[in-house]
């Protein structure tokens, strides 16, 4: 920590962009330009910044040659042009893009990384990390808002052609969300990769079934034909090694993996990944809130060099749940009351279960007639799995399962599609959540022109979809080239997204101790927030790295140290704030010296 200005200082860190010094992975980097029109690049360190890990053998390695008051060598095209702005895109150039480094190439001891999607953006999560030479590919999913080849994270990143299993040691699927998942099939049948690929087995049961969904809505209703078939997810699916909580997964003789409970939706985790003494935590999407349905994200004080942690929710304080679901209940109840129809647009599995129950103990208490409806099949398919998986569930759904399945509804009924023109108020659960396709989006075209009606968003939508143009106001919402819709039903939001807010997210990064933040899968304004916060109140480096940018973190060195209890017993205190100055000054003089004799020469870095 600099003193003078007692803020957190980053000489242990460097975000890698020269041309031909590269990045971590060998991309070509990308990132913000100054006034001038040169690369903004952040960096505090006068030294000379550390080599990057390309395939260039050690002896023909030239060091970078300009320092803090330079100006670095001028940027090749980003991958992401729009996102080198700032803005959501993806896309290829022409510029070539090396390959990751390989197993057999010298091992430096920085931890690097880079986003191939989720970097100032949320949808498409895929971030690649390379620690202690092990490439590992934290998630594989899709962009919900675009329909061309800039839904799957743009894999040429990796190679631009030959085979890629080599290149990857592993590939880790925090949760089935399609924006975790939805590329997978994709790398894995169509790009040829092979190697293991880790999930929790609730994950592995559900992500086909959601894959399948969306392979009929694009193949067989929008008629794509360059996209994965129904047996290339299964044939992907046996590629799948499942990991239990809490347990610990060697891929090889060096890295390990260990699964933590996130939350969020049935079998979602968090994912350390350990190389020696240095490790990465990876949180997918999580909640630090418990629900009705699952418990409150937990992790223990695992101390990880880099904390990788999503960034949704980056500037909100939720109110009070009772409060939220006070105000749901009220609105629904006021539209059915007066003769309208309620249209909540929902995945499959998460928000919708929380919501089923709160609707249908208010209905039951009150007494309410109006029917509640649920796309058809995915009830019975959701009932199956928290059936299979009530471990997954907070602990009031395991006290009361035996007698009474809190997932078995007497006032919700399976929905045909034969209702949606019949008269009467009603409310209907439709698939998906972000209005951007589906049975949901053939509903709101129908029951948008009513005033009476109310459509009710309770998570968050991607940019680019149909229900995030409808949060923004618009009233006139072109589908297509034929299609536009009027907007003058009630729109209301009510975030029951199970996402951490900013209270939750320092919560976890305060918790295990992380020494560097990497914010992804946020939007870049509420991640520039997020880091004044995370610097200011932790006072360790935090990071928002755009699509195809480079992090490379040196962590700090960890030398284990001999002292006697004795003396130990004789200088320490339960308050090491109280500490006089002599007594640490004794602590560190023996520290030093049993690290001399035991062959630890310059500490550089942290004693433990």
């Amino acid at each position: 920590t600099n003193k003078q200005t007692n803020k957190p200082t980053r000489d242990h860190t460097a975000i890698m962009s020269s041309a031909k010094g590269g990045s971590l992975l060998g991309a070509p980097p990308s990132g913000p330009t100054g006034k001038d029109g040169s690369p903004s690049v952040e960096r505090s360190s006068p030294l000379p910044v550390p080599a990057p890990l390309l395939a260039t053998p050690d002896h023909q390695r030239q060091p970078p040659t300009w320092h803090q008051h330079q100006q670095p060598p001028p940027l090749t095209t980003p991958l992401y042009p729009c996102d080198a702005a700032g803005g959501a895109g993806g896309g290829n150039t022409a510029a070539p893009a090396p390959r990751l480094l390989s197993s057999t190439q010298p091992v430096a001891p920085t931890i690097q990384v880079v986003p191939l999607g989720a970097g100032q953006d949320v949808g498409r999560s895929c971030i690649l990390v390379t620690i202690g030479g092990k490439n590992i590919m934290f998630d594989c999913g899709m962009h919900m808002g675009y329909q061309d080849h800039r839904r799957f994270p743009d894999f040429t990143y990796i190679t631009r052609s030959g085979p890629i299993t080599h290149l990857i040691d592993a590939i880790v699927i925090s949760h089935f969300h399609l924006d975790h998942c939805g590329a997978l099939p994709y790398l894995t049948e169509m790009r040829g990769y092979n190697g293991p690929i880790y999930m929790t087995q609730p994950t592995k049961a559900i992500c086909p079934i959601l894959l399948e969904d969306y392979r009929k809505i694009t193949v067989e209703r929008k008629g794509e034909k360059n996209f994965f078939t129904s047996q290339m997810i299964k044939e992907c699916m046996r590629k799948v090694i499942t990991v239990d909580l809490h347990q610990t997964i060697k891929v090889d003789d060096e890295l390990e993996l260990k699964a933590y409970y996130a939350g969020h939706v049935l079998g979602a985790a968090m994912f350390r990944a350990t190389v020696g003494e240095q490790s990465v935590l990876y949180t997918g999407d999580y909640n630090m809130t418990p629900d009705r349905h699952l418990g409150a994200a937990w992790v223990d004080k695992c101390r990880p060099d880099v904390l990788i942690t999503e960034s949704t929710y980056a500037t909100t304080i939720r109110d009070s749940k009772r409060c939220r679901e006070r105000s749901f209940l009220k609105k629904v109840h006021g539209c059915v009351d007066r003769g309208g129809k309620v249209l909540i647009p929902v995945f499959a599995l998460g928000r919708a279960q929380e919501l089923c129950i709160l609707l249908e103990t208010y209905w039951d208490r009150n007494d309410i007639k109006a029917p509640i409806y649920f796309a058809a099949g995915l009830t019975e398919k959701a009932n199956q799995y928290y059936k299979l998986f009530i471990e997954w569930t907070n602990q009031k759904i395991k006290k009361t399962f035996v007698d009474r399945n809190m997932f078995e509804f007497k006032h919700i009924q399976p929905f045909d599609r034969s209702y949606i023109d019949t008269p009467g108020p009603c409310v209907l659960f439709a698939t998906p959540g972000m209005l951007h396709a589906g049975l949901s989006l053939t509903v709101f075209k129908q029951w948008a022109p009513d005033p009476n009606n109310m459509v009710i968003m309770p998570g968050y939508c991607v940019a680019g979809t149909v229900g995030a143009k409808v949060l923004a106001g618009k009233k006139v919402i072109d589908i297509d080239k034929t299609t536009s819709i009027h907007v003058r039903l009630s729109v209301e939001h009510l975030s029951f997204s199970a996402h951490a807010d900013a209270k939750g997210i320092m919560q976890l990064a305060r918790h295990c101790e992380a020494q560097n933040v990497i914010l992804v899968h946020g939007e870049k304004k509420k991640m520039e927030f997020l880091r004044g916060k995370v610097e200011q109140e932790l006072r360790v480096p935090c990071f928002l790295p755009a699509n195809g940018v480079t992090v490379n973190i040196v962590p700090k060195t960890r030398v284990p140290v001999q002292v006697s209890r004795t003396l130990l017993k004789r200088t320490a205190c339960p308050d090491w704030t109280d500490q006089s100055q002599h007594k640490r000054a004794l602590v560190a003089a023996a520290a030093a010296a049993a690290a001399a004799e035991l062959g630890g020469g310059d500490l550089g870095g942290s004693v433990a």
